[in-house]
């Protein structure tokens, strides 16, 4: 049996306009269970495209993408919806909390619109943000954390459908070094509990959390495989 939660083959994504944008241009790669990619590019490469189709956001214009074993061609918008909310948990750069609901509130949130039972949720989600190290701020608004205990509460909520794949789209991009650290160090570690984990960044730092790097330029792989080791990898990076 196949260890791939995603399966990428000549995949591109073409924009119409005056001219012609290859934003994607036949793009392949595999993504095993339990791996912890970081993805990186300068601006224009095709990253934030790229993150768009694999999270189900977007279609490509040619090229397929199986995810979990399902094409994304043998899937209505309906469809895809739900793997997006099930199978998949994101973070994002900013957060995109409910300032005025509670940490337990927003982490509850994902669990609302699935089948759990209403019984079951207090645990599901005081586990959740139990992992991230916010027990204790459950009942606080979000509004009135700090940004690195935001983008915590977002990682919990990520993680309540205990999804395939955890998306992190530039997690740390609006904190401080220490807070972009903490945040980086509880991906780490739920990636060896064993969550694949997925990372766009254009941080170094962030970027050399991952045990393999994609860098993406003008829509197309440049480097794909090990994360370089120290003492070369930032400038590899760079």
């Amino acid at each position: 049996m196949s260890d791939a939660i995603i399966e990428i083959n000549n995949l591109s994504k073409n924009y119409l306009g005056d001219v012609v944008t290859h934003a994607l241009d036949d793009v392949s790669f595999t993504i095993n269970k339990g791996e912890f990619v970081s993805i990186m590019g300068p601006s224009g490469s095709g990253k934030s495209t790229l993150l768009h189709l694999l999270s189900y956001l977007d279609r490509p214009s040619s090229g397929t993408y199986t995810f979990d074993g399902k094409k994304i061609d043998e899937l209505t918008d309906t469809d895809l919806a739900h793997v997006r909310n099930i199978k998949m948990g994101f973070v994002f750069q900013a957060f995109n909390l409910l300032s005025r609901a509670t940490v337990y509130e927003n982490v509850e949130l994902p669990l609302m619109y699935s089948k759990v039972p209403t019984s079951e949720r207090r645990s599901i989600v005081e586990k959740a943000v139990t992992s991230v190290g916010l027990s204790e701020k459950m009942n606080i608004e979000a509004g009135k954390l700090s940004g690195g205990q935001k983008q915590r509460v977002a990682i919990a909520r990520a993680l309540v459908n205990n999804p395939s794949v955890l998306f992190a789209d530039e997690p740390t991009g609006n904190l401080d070094s220490k807070s972009g650290e903490q945040v980086m160090e509880i991906l780490k570690k739920l990636n060896d509990d064993g969550h694949t984990v997925i990372l766009v960044t254009h941080e170094t730092y962030t970027a050399q959390y991952g045990d393999r790097l994609i860098r993406l330029k003008d829509g197309k792989i440049e480097y794909d495989g090990v994360m370089p080791k120290t003492p070369n990898r930032e400038h590899f990076l760079k």
